[in-house]
């Protein structure tokens, strides 16, 4: 921000200094300062684009340039001489093909068209469902640079985010509140490439489908902790990252016989059982624990049990 004030202070000093005996000063001041303030807000504008984009637009330039050239050159190799207005026009339109051509095609200066695979690999598009938007998790495991690639976020999710954020169940709506806090986050983050698709399969009503046939359309992975999405995607072929089965993988492995201490919190759902849990929030179900319930006490584990929604050690109480 200093350098742009700096930018604009530099300009109107000059214009000061060449241009200081002017009839109209103030006027041409004004016009100096809204000049160079117009500059500083495209320069500022421009940054939100993706240097892909901007290297499109700055190829479809040279190239309307090129056509508009060529067209007059055509014309005046006729005896055609055009007057300013119609080559300004001409011009304009050149400028304007030439940019709406690179966008669409995808072409460089060699007119070679590029792969669209080579500027965003397909096994790097990666779809964000409402859950593990919601959930959040996500947005640390980007952080650390585990999950690379770009980001889809479509639009019937970000509505879904909207309906939950504006329910009338106050919890809902601090979920749905959450989400959107996440995206912001992720959007905020300089290394991440986050993209919203309006991509959309009106004749699908079920949100997860529409991921599926998305995932399905664009050769990506989905990205989710809904056990259900997991499988039905699977089905059909789609790649799942589920960011809960990522979280039990990372769990410390607890072998059978290995002594720990934990505080017994309730009872069990079998008569005499008691339960607690670690601090990754695994279960321990605590064989003859009911009575040792509120107290801090060694366990002995006796089995594990790995279930799709986590998993459960089985222990016996540990004397000392």
């Amino acid at each position: 921000m200093i350098f742009r004030i700096v930018f604009i202070v530099i300009v109107i000093l000059l214009s000061l200094v060449f241009n200081f005996n002017l009839n109209n000063f103030y006027l041409y001041l004004i016009l100096v300062f809204i000049l160079s303030v117009v500059i500083v807000a495209f320069e500022i504008y421009i940054k939100r684009f993706q240097k892909e984009h901007v290297s499109k637009i700055f190829k479809g330039f040279i190239i309307g340039l090129i056509m508009g050239a060529a067209f007059v050159a055509i014309a005046r190799s006729f005896g055609i001489e055009l007057p300013n207005f119609y080559r300004v026009i001409i011009y304009v339109c050149s400028l304007y093909i030439g940019i709406a051509l690179i966008s669409q095609l995808d072409i460089g200066f060699g007119l070679v068209k590029s792969s669209t695979s080579k500027a965003i690999p397909g096994e790097s598009l990666k779809i964000l469902d409402t859950s593990v938007i919601i959930d959040g998790r996500i947005a640390d495991i980007i952080e650390t640079k585990f999950i690379e690639g770009v980001l889809i976020v479509p639009k019937f999710v970000l509505d879904e985010l909207q309906q939950i954020a504006d329910s009338s169940d106050s919890v809902k709506r601090t979920r749905g509140r959450r989400g959107l806090d996440v995206l912001n986050r992720l959007k905020k983050d300089s290394g991440t490439l986050l993209r919203i698709t309006d991509q959309d399969f009106p004749e699908t009503f079920e949100v997860d489908s529409k991921l599926v046939k998305l995932g399905k359309a664009l050769d990506a992975k989905i990205i989710t902790n809904d056990f259900n999405l997991l499988k039905v995607a699977q089905i059909q072929g789609v790649t799942v990252l589920n960011i809960n089965l990522l979280a039990n993988s990372l769990k410390p492995i607890v072998l059978p016989g290995e002594k720990m201490k934990i505080v017994v919190i309730k009872e069990g759902k079998d008569p005499g059982q008691g339960i607690g849990y670690l601090d990754d929030g695994t279960m321990i179900v605590v064989d003859s624990g009911k009575k040792y319930v509120g107290d801090e006490i060694f366990v002995t584990v006796t089995s594990v049990l790995q279930t799709p929604a986590g998993r459960m050690i089985f222990a016996k109480y540990a004397h000392g």
